[in-house]
C-alpha cells in the first residue's frame, strides 16, 4: 500500500495548524502585552502603613487589596455645637463633640490614657483624609472589655460631620496614603484589617481582610512548609 500521498497531506496539514497557532498567540500578546520597542510601564509604589497610635498598633504591613462597597444616607451635621472658628478641629474641645455625638456620648467623660491595657480614651488626633488640606479629629476610646470605638469627625462650613464610626478588639489604626487603616482581632485568632477612603462624603470601606498568623513549630521557629506527595511517576506532581 502506498502511504507516500496521505502522509504528505498530513504533513501540510500540520504546518498549517502551526502557522494558524502561530497567528493567534501573536494576536493575543498584541492586546494584552507590549509591542516591539514599547517601553514597559512605570511600577507605582505601594505606600506603607503610618500608624497613628503607635502603642497600640503591631508591625504587620500588609495591605488589604479585596473590593467592598457601602450604602450609607450622607452623615448630618452634629446638634448643639457652636460653629468652628479660624482653628477648625483644632481648636474645638473634643469633649464636647463626643457629648454631641449620641453614639459617643457615652464615652465622652473617660479619662485619657497613654498606653494599651487602660480603659479610657487615646489622646485625640489631627489628620488630613479628605485631602482638603483640612486636619479631621480622630478620637479612639478603649472598654473594660477590651474592645475599642474609633470616630472620625470633618469640619465644614463651620459645622462637625461624624464621617467614621467602627469598633473591634485592640483597634491599631494607621494612615497608608490618603487612606486610614484600621485593624482589629479576632475571635478566632485572626485579623481584620479594614482600609477606608474619602468618598466625597464620608469615610467608606474599599476592602476588608481578614488573614490568619502561621502557626510557629514547638521551639518556636516557623512552622514547616508541607512537602508534596510523590506521583507515581516520581516528578512530585
Amino acid at each position: 500500500m502506498n502511504l507516500t500521498c496521505p502522509r504528505r497531506r498530513l504533513l501540510r496539514r500540520a504546518a498549517l495548524l502551526t502557522v494558524t497557532a502561530a497567528v493567534v498567540l501573536a494576536g493575543c500578546g498584541s492586546m494584552d502585552g507590549l509591542d516591539a520597542g514599547e517601553p514597559a510601564p512605570s511600577v507605582s509604589v505601594q505606600p506603607r502603613p503610618d500608624a497613628l497610635w503607635p502603642a497600640w498598633s503591631g508591625t504587620s504591613s500588609q495591605t488589604p487589596g479585596a473590593d467592598t462597597a457601602t450604602h450609607q444616607p450622607p452623615p448630618e451635621p452634629l446638634e448643639g455645637l457652636p460653629k468652628l472658628g479660624k482653628g477648625g478641629l483644632g481648636a474645638a474641645d473634643f469633649r464636647k463633640i463626643l457629648r454631641a455625638d449620641p453614639r459617643m456620648k457615652p464615652l465622652a467623660d473617660r479619662g485619657e490614657i497613654d498606653r494599651p491595657g487602660k480603659a479610657g480614651l487615646r489622646p485625640p488626633l489631627l489628620t488630613d483624609l479628605t485631602g482638603d488640606g483640612q486636619p479631621e479629629l480622630l478620637v479612639a476610646a478603649d472598654t473594660e472589655s477590651g474592645r475599642s470605638v474609633l470616630a472620625v469627625y470633618r469640619a465644614h462650613e463651620g459645622r462637625v460631620y461624624p464621617v467614621l464610626l467602627t469598633a473591634g478588639k485592640r483597634v491599631s489604626v494607621a494612615t497608608i496614603g490618603p487612606d486610614l487603616l484600621v485593624r482589629s482581632s479576632c475571635a478566632d485568632g485572626g485579623e481584620q484589617a479594614v482600609r477606608y477612603h474619602w468618598d466625597g462624603v464620608r469615610l467608606s470601606t474599599v476592602s476588608d481582610i481578614k488573614s490568619y498568623k502561621k502557626t510557629p513549630g514547638a521551639d518556636g521557629s516557623p512552622a514547616p512548609v508541607p512537602t508534596p506527595e510523590p506521583s507515581e511517576d516520581g516528578d512530585g506532581r
